[in-house]
């Protein structure tokens, strides 16, 4: 058979597989043809198979401060950006890095501003996600990792 033919084929029905998605996190897949995503249930209906896509690093026009080199935007199996040097390869063969080292997080900013939340008067920051998507949110909201459940104030405003 050929590899090729095969890679567009799902490996669970043998239907061709959909054209690539964009998600909104950044991440690409394919699904198969004959499943279709349910928003309502949030689960597949037909057959399940998804094929993840690896997410290509972008090259930033910003330079390594240890070495020059320019720096790579990339994002980890988990869903997590960071910024590296150009100059970092992973070998898999020997499980080991060479090149520069130099990496950063990229994180949610969040600065403080001048109103009030409209729900419990406290104090509204505005929150820029790592995906560079914008919000107003109440000061008071936070999560408790131990309940996995939302603590504080709910107000929310997407900016746009």
């Amino acid at each position: 058979m050929d590899e090729k033919k095969d890679a567009n084929k799902c490996p669970k029905c043998g239907a061709a597989l959909s054209e690539v998605i964009t998600t909104k996190s950044g991440k690409k897949l394919q699904r198969c043809s004959t499943g279709i995503w349910n928003v309502e249930t949030r689960q597949t209906d037909g057959c399940d198979f998804v094929k993840w896509l690896p997410v290509e690093p972008v090259t930033l026009n910003e330079k390594c401060p240890k070495c020059g080199s320019p720096l790579l935007m990339t994002m980890t199996r988990f869903n997590k950006k960071m910024k590296k040097c150009s100059t970092n390869v992973w070998d898999p063969k020997t499980k080991t890095a060479s090149g520069c080292d130099f990496f950063e997080w990229v994180k949610t900013v969040t600065e403080p501003l001048d109103e009030t939340c409209p729900k419990c008067e406290n104090k509204l920051v505005k929150v820029t996600t790592s995906n560079g998507k914008q919000m107003k949110k109440c000061s008071t909201s936070g999560w408790d990792t131990a309940t996995r459940t939302a603590t504080g104030c709910d107000y929310v405003e997407w900016l746009k």
